[in-house]
This record gives structure tokens, C-alpha cells and sequence, in this order.
């Protein structure tokens, strides 16, 4: 089973970007998928959630507004639009999934990762 991500790359500050995680091997009827991020000597960072039962979410307040994590119709593939992008937000994005359908931004409850796709905000 893998996470697979993909969409990152380089965008000027006030731009946007989609990330993708593709999660279409993940096997489990009732899950979590989120998005976690570290920057440049920063500690990592969960900053969304999404419920697989009722695609209900949550976010960290630094992205709150900002980013929106959503799933696709199939529920096959886990999408991360970043908005309004900033400097600060220049990162690796990975995503992650937790086999209990509870919402949370603690890594230590996430078993499985992706590889990861770089973002860099830089004019």
C-alpha cells in the first residue's frame, strides 16, 4: 500500500497550487487522510484532515481559509488547494493515513506515509 503525492513545485507569493495524494490503495472502509508539512528548520506540521465516512474536515489555524482539502468523486484520490500562498509556506507536503476514521493532526497517529512533493513560494 502507498501514498503517492504529487503537484508541488514553485509559485510566486499570492499564488496557488493543488497538491494530490493518490490513496487508491488504501483498503480500509473507514479512514482519515491528512496533510502534513515540513519547512526549512521547522518542525512538521499537520495542517489538514479529512473524514472518509462524511468528508467532514479540519485545519491548522496557519492555513485555515486558505487551504482546502477535499476528495475526489471516487474517493480514490485525497486533493490539497493552497491559495494565497506565502513565503512561510515554502515546505514539504506529505500525505498521511490513519486507519481509524477519527479527525486529528498528530503524526504519531498516522501509520502510513507518502514520499512527499516540495512547494516552494519565492518571487
Amino acid at each position: 500500500v502507498q501514498l503517492v503525492e504529487s503537484g508541488g513545485g514553485l509559485v510566486q507569493p499570492g499564488g496557488s497550487l493543488r497538491l494530490s495524494c493518490d490513496v487508491s490503495g488504501f483498503s480500509f472502509d473507514d479512514y482519515a487522510i491528512a496533510w502534513f508539512r515540513r519547512g526549512p528548520e521547522k518542525e512538521r506540521e499537520g495542517i489538514a484532515v479529512i473524514s472518509s465516512s462524511d468528508s467532514t474536515t479540519e485545519y491548522a489555524d496557519s492555513v485555515k481559509g486558505r487551504f482546502t482539502i477535499s476528495f475526489d468523486d471516487t474517493k480514490t484520490t485525497v486533493y490539497l488547494q493552497l491559495n494565497s500562498l506565502k513565503p512561510e509556506d515554502t515546505a514539504g507536503y506529505f500525505c498521511a493515513a490513519d486507519d481509524a476514521d477519527v479527525l486529528g493532526l498528530d503524526p504519531a497517529d498516522y501509520g502510513l506515509w507518502g514520499q512527499g512533493t516540495q512547494v516552494t513560494v519565492s518571487s
